[in-house]
């Protein structure tokens, strides 16, 4: 069973080999295969490769486009709100494009086929669908509509917007919603099987706070990719304590929850129910990057018994780039060590 029918399979509650594995890999996969990040984020072909290369090299059930949090950014207002890094972008807030509110009426929905930023996550994606031949699942990735509004306006200022505009909060989520909206469907065209949404700001929020304004608005975007291709699987991911907002979350259209690991999973299983699928939550920090290869592995264990049989191995969030070698390589093994149904082992 390849990769891609391991997920798929996994999601459709049916039996596997083994349990997929999905850490995400940026930096560390930049790493892996001997670029600086800033190549890796700058160029389609740079970052296929490296995901080729690392997925191959640990076994990972899939390749993942996600880069950086200024990619549908810099298509929408440019790079004035950007500083380049060798880590890559930094988004400047004292330079954000939507410093005055009003600039929000000027802006349009960017054409992802335009030749920008978003265009070469496309390009990057017919590479990987072209190298994948159909064997391993390709993750293409959106900024949720909070996260890409934070991007634009501000962290800081968003936040307070919640109370002091919250006209100019409806505005500005509509808005980035619909580049959510423009920009998964061509993603999906030029091969990916999986569409991610990461809306990490969304942590930061109150149940209502969240329910008033961002649900709606996430709910929108997820539900139009399993109205118009319900084989795409839909990958959530908002970091941090996101407990609070499970409730609320456990009503989206997603097929597999990307949990960081401040949220406690037992508590997780019995919000989301039985049938949807968790991913992760190994810690990134005190278990990947400082622990020893058995407290990954026993990480993994644990998560896996909270989740149950609807689980794919990976971790929190990001994978540290100095995160050692044999920690990844222990994720990886109790993954190919067990088979979904009641954590047994092969």
């Amino acid at each position: 069973m390849n990769s891609l029918q391991r997920v798929q399979a996994l999601i459709g509650n049916q039996s596997v080999d083994h349990l997929p594995v999905q850490p995400i890999l940026m930096m560390y996969a930049a790493r892996h295969a001997g670029m600086s990040y800033r190549d890796y984020v700058l160029d389609g072909s740079r970052l296929a490769e490296a995901q080729l290369r690392t997925a191959g090299d640990y076994g990972i059930d899939c390749v993942q486009t996600i880069s950086d949090p200024a990619r549908e950014l810099t298509d929408i207002a440019g790079d004035g709100s950007i500083d380049w890094t060798d880590s890559g972008p930094v988004i400047n807030e004292a330079r954000a494009a939507l410093r005055d509110k009003a600039t929000l009426a000027t802006l349009e929905v960017p054409d992802p086929d335009g030749g920008g930023r978003m265009n070469d996550r496309l390009e990057a994606i017919r590479i990987l669908r072209d190298a994948g031949r159909g064997e391993i699942s390709i993750v293409g990735w959106i900024e949720g509509p909070l996260a890409l509004g934070a991007e634009l306006r501000g962290l800081s200022r968003v936040l307070e917007d919640f109370y002091d505009d919250p006209a100019f909060i409806i505005d500005l989520l509509d808005f980035t919603s619909r580049v959510g909206s423009a920009f998964w469907e061509p993603q999906v065209q030029a091969g990916a099987d999986t569409i991610g949404m990461s809306d990490a700001a969304a942590s930061l929020i109150s149940p209502a706070m969240y329910e008033r304004f961002v649900f709606p608005v996430q709910a929108r975007v997820l539900g139009s990719i399993k109205a118009k291709r319900p084989d795409v699987v839909v990958r959530l991911h908002m970091c941090g304590r996101i407990t609070h907002l499970l409730p609320q979350v456990a009503l989206l259209p997603v097929d597999v929850f990307e949990l960081d690991f401040p949220v406690d999973l037992v508590l997780a299983r019995q919000q989301l129910g039985p049938d949807r699928v968790i991913l992760g939550n190994v810690s990134t920090v005190g278990v990947m990057l400082s622990g020893t290869p058995d407290e990954v592995y026993a990480a993994a264990a644990v998560c896996h018994a909270a989740c149950g049989d609807r689980h794919i191995v990976g971790t929190g969030c990001e994978v540290s780039p100095n995160t050692p070698p044999e920690n990844l390589h222990a994720l990886v093994a109790y993954a190919r060590d067990h088979a979904p149904k009641s954590g047994s082992h092969r």
